[in-house]
């Protein structure tokens, strides 16, 4: 399984300017190559470097520099071409897609940037890299993190590395290839877990995150950041700046506490977690102005893929479920109905007059979802009788080949 680990970079002042100056030149440089590839059509990687690997090469950058710059705009189209094909851009004709596919794609001027181990060399025991820039070989610059983090690196460290930039400060996020424990095949049983806003996260355990203290922070860094804006000064501009992106840090760090905290209860029990499948939901549903905001700052995603990774690495089975009416059915004796819902945090059955709340119910719910999927899913141990067996060799088997693209952050966010 990858994971990334990032690290702070810790240059000197010599150091600094060599390695910001040469992230923007190879950005730089890769605007120009998506220039080159919009102008001839987004040709293959090896057609493109055609056209760009020489004037790439006596602009000063180095022959891996070069290939990698190439590589990079080659992926940030197919990442364009992907997008337009699952119609996260709109239909065709729409405003979006038309703006995007009618110039080349940008890179910012800090937008990573990949080094391999040509360009790049780790020195765990010292805590320090050897990293190629535009003014030379740069030794000895040194980086921060932490100990589970550098022993992450020393074991598991494979491939590209990437450079970014962000509010000034230097971070390398190394690729890591982490070894899955073996999966439980045999699950006693499953944890259904019902995401929502008011509570995060409800599970049939019992345990409940509850998302008042995370909406009254979101609130609290909506009204300063209002207020901040409406002021104006540059004191205002400057604290703006210093609290970006800390709502987002707060709101992960929260993610994490309770994806470990559910991953470990199924670790402890041998059981299997049931999450529901959430694709889509912004675009499914019509709210009131005042809750459009709580919907779009809720990231029940990041929450799903940080239960998923860590599931991975404990080895716990983990499936995704259909959440339709898992919040009108009874979990005791399964009526569906809409009036089951009485408000927001109750469940009252219109049949069998069971009283819980709302979460809860739906949480067992899933977790039977999943139980089902779970078995459904499964491979039959039974050997097959010998007519089945000649059978099934006469017939030919499918094969499902797997692509495996590395994105970037392209354009502008």
């Amino acid at each position: 399984m990858k994971i990334v680990v990032q690290v702070k970079l810790m240059p000197d002042a010599v150091q600094a300017p060599a390695i910001s100056a040469t992230l923007r030149t190879v950005n730089d440089r890769a605007n120009w190559v998506s220039t080159v590839a919009f102008e001839h059509g987004v040709p293959r990687e090896y057609e493109l470097r055609k056209h760009t690997y020489a004037e790439l090469k006596a602009s000063g950058l180095g022959a891996q520099a070069a290939q990698h710059t190439i590589r990079k705009v080659c992926d940030g189209y197919t990442t364009l071409r992907a997008n337009i094909r699952a119609g996260n851009l709109g239909r065709a004709g729409s405003k979006r897609r038309v703006k995007a596919e009618s110039k080349p794609v940008v890179f910012r001027p800090q937008a990573a940037h990949p080094f391999d181990d040509r360009c790049l060399s780790w020195q765990y025991d010292a805590q320090t890299v050897s990293i190629w820039t535009t003014s030379g070989r740069l030794k000895n610059v040194r980086f921060v993190c932490s100990a589970g983090a550098l022993k992450t690196l020393r074991e598991y460290r494979r491939g590209e590395s990437d450079l970014i930039e962000r509010d000034g400060v230097l971070y390398l996020i190394a690729v890591c290839e982490v070894p899955e424990a073996p999966a439980n095949e045999n699950p006693s049983g499953f944890i259904g877990v019902d995401l929502g806003i008011v509570n995060v996260a409800t599970t049939s355990t019992g345990y409940r995150a509850a998302g008042r203290g995370l909406n009254r922070y979101r609130k609290r860094q909506i009204e300063l950041r209002r207020k901040l804006q409406t002021k104006g000064t540059k004191s205002a501009r400057r604290l703006l700046k210093q609290r970006a992106r800390k709502e987002a840090r707060h709101a992960a760090n929260i993610n994490h506490i309770i994806s470990k905290k559910i991953v470990t209860t199924a670790e402890r029990t041998g059981r299997g977690i049931a999450l529901e499948d959430l694709t889509g939901i912004r675009d499914r549903v019509r709210l009131r102005k005042d809750q459009r905001t709580p919907l779009h700052s809720w990231s029940f995603h990041q929450l799903g893929s940080f239960i998923e990774y860590k599931a991975r690495r404990a080895g716990v089975p983990l499936v995704y479920v259909d959440p339709a009416y898992t919040s009108r059915q009874c979990s005791a004796c399964g009526y569906t109905d809409r009036k089951n819902r009485v408000d927001q945090a109750t469940f009252a059955c219109r049949a069998c007059g069971v009283t819980m709340h709302a979460d809860d119910n739906a949480s067992h719910n899933i977790d039977r979802k999943g139980e089902a999927a779970w078995t459904a899913g499964r491979e039959s141990r039974v050997p097959a009788t010998p007519e089945v067996a000649k059978t099934e060799e006469a017939i030919p088997q499918p094969v499902a080949p797997y692509l495996q693209a590395r994105s970037f952050r392209t354009g502008q966010s």
